[in-house]
């Protein structure tokens, strides 16, 4: 069920989808770029027109066309701060791209040591395809990341017998367990309540009756 309001009259609507997840036929990408988009916020890149232009823009940039898009997160999911409602100002979106081939020179430039040591002194980092996405998208370019997501190995599953025991195995039952005394328990939990409420009743007694004025 996904629940969306409206940024000006603050209306709210619901509607409930059905999503079917299906496995991808090559399976997941295990090289994932993460770019934050500075001039959009995230419901201009849900569309598929806005994200098939963001993928023609990362195959210049990947040297790859195998290339699809993995997540779609606002910035303001990850920490960001909500923008000033002046000058156009935009959330940020970060988005994140997936491929089968590996990272290209460029992008490997970009997350190298030099490139953040150079993001730290608010220099651009050291890579040659700044014009990748423009003009339709501003992409913070410190804020790249780079992942390599490696399927994990499958632990085996329970082995299921034809369920018929085999010839000459006996079936053993568990031995019984052996019969505790709950006698001491029993008097326990019902003699301590008991001496208790007896002491307090015998001091409510005193001092009701033994401690008034006048005696």
């Amino acid at each position: 069920q996904v629940l969306a309001y409206n940024r000006r009259t603050f209306a709210t609507v619901s509607q409930r989808i059905v999503i079917s997840v299906t496995p991808a036929p090559g399976g997941d990408a295990p090289f994932q770029a993460e770019f934050l988009v500075g001039d959009r916020n995230v419901e201009e890149l849900l569309p598929e027109a806005a994200r098939e232009l963001f993928l023609e823009a990362s195959a210049g940039l990947w040297q790859r066309g195998d290339l699809h898009v993995t997540n779609v997160t606002s910035a303001l999911d990850r920490g960001g701060r909500v923008p000033l409602p002046i000058e156009g100002r935009k959330e940020g979106v970060y988005v994140q791209v997936g491929s089968h081939s590996p990272f290209s020179p460029c992008l490997l430039s970009a997350v190298s040591p030099q490139s953040r040591s150079r993001c730290h002194r608010g220099q651009l980092p050291l890579a040659s395809c700044y014009d990748s996405f423009a003009p339709h998208f501003s992409i913070r370019w410190c804020n790249l990341t780079l992942l390599q997501v490696w399927p994990s190995p499958t632990t085996p599953g329970p082995v299921w017998g034809s369920g018929v025991l085999e010839e000459g195995g006996g079936f053993e039952p568990p031995s019984p367990a052996a019969p505790r005394e709950l006698l001491p328990a029993f008097l326990v939990t019902l003699l301590v309540p008991l001496a208790v409420a007896a002491l307090l009743c015998l001091l409510l007694g005193h001092l009701m009756c033994c401690r008034r004025e006048g005696l």
